[in-house]
């Protein structure tokens, strides 16, 4: 089943989603393997090959380092044909990491987004929690922030990507979609998936892979055979590997 519905958006997302994280940065990283950036040769081909295979959503974030920069040098001219998702909280500059929910780093957020992405419109925007999710849907402009930026045209869906099954299972009274880790070692927000499904809320996984310590043959048929999951976002910087992952995904059907 190559594409999925995303929610209730209306828009219809490719099993697989590619994580553009290795693309963008290289440094304070979680990976148990060190590995160079590539080059912008290298980086342009990657990109438009896996547009060329189907996979239709490209997920980005300004924690990412040049990411955001990349897929618009690389991608502007293809804007119309992928999903593309970035998010608001963290951002990472002169190899520091750091996060900031205030209202005017947050706006400011989604402009630099913008530019740097050569779009008129995010099609996607979650908040990018540093674990407190609680405290940043209740204590922050967050949400209000990515509401507003949304009825003036900037951002087309919201919502969170969490880290806490409290701080997810509250997003679902506002958010157009969720992000959340779910894998075959953690399954601790499948009710949350469930409940997400009912309301016609889109889901998102992402480490579905546990961070690459899941053989992708076994762990990418258990996440998306669950029918409350529209999408699971793998990166890598080998076309191979993506392109084997693909096939595994695209098998896959959902639960009934």
């Amino acid at each position: 089943m190559q594409y999925r519905p995303l929610g209730n958006t209306g828009f219809s997302i490719s099993a697989l989603g590619f994580g553009a994280f290795k693309i963008g940065r290289n440094q304070q990283i979680k990976y148990s393997q060190a590995y160079d950036l590539p080059d912008d040769p290298t980086t342009d081909h990657l990109l438009n090959s896996i547009l060329d295979l189907g996979i239709n959503h490209i997920d980005t974030a300004p924690a990412y380092g040049i990411s955001e920069a990349r897929i618009g040098q690389f991608l502007a001219h293809r804007r119309n044909e992928f999903l593309l998702s970035t998010k608001i909280g963290e951002t990472f500059e002169n190899g520091q990491s750091t996060y900031d929910f205030s209202r005017t780093s947050l706006q400011s957020s989604i402009e630099r987004s913008l530019r740097r992405l050569k779009t008129d419109v995010l099609d996607l925007v979650l908040i990018h929690s540093n674990g407190d999710d609680e405290s940043i849907l209740t204590e922050t402009d967050a949400i209000e922030v990515l509401q507003t930026a949304k009825q003036a045209g900037q951002i087309r869906w919201i919502g969170h990507s969490g880290k806490t099954s409290s701080g997810v299972a509250s997003a679902l009274a506002w958010a157009d979609i969720l992000m959340l880790e779910y894998h075959l070692e953690d399954r601790s927000l499948e009710e949350v998936i469930r409940q997400a499904a009912q309301q016609g809320i889109g889901v998102i996984i992402k480490k579905g892979l546990a961070s690459g310590h899941l053989p992708p043959a076994e762990a990418i048929p258990f996440v998306l055979s669950n029918p409350g999951v529209s999408n699971l976002v793998v990166g890598g910087l080998n076309l191979k590997h993506i392109q084997a992952n693909w096939q595994t995904a695209v098998s896959v059907k959902p639960a009934a």
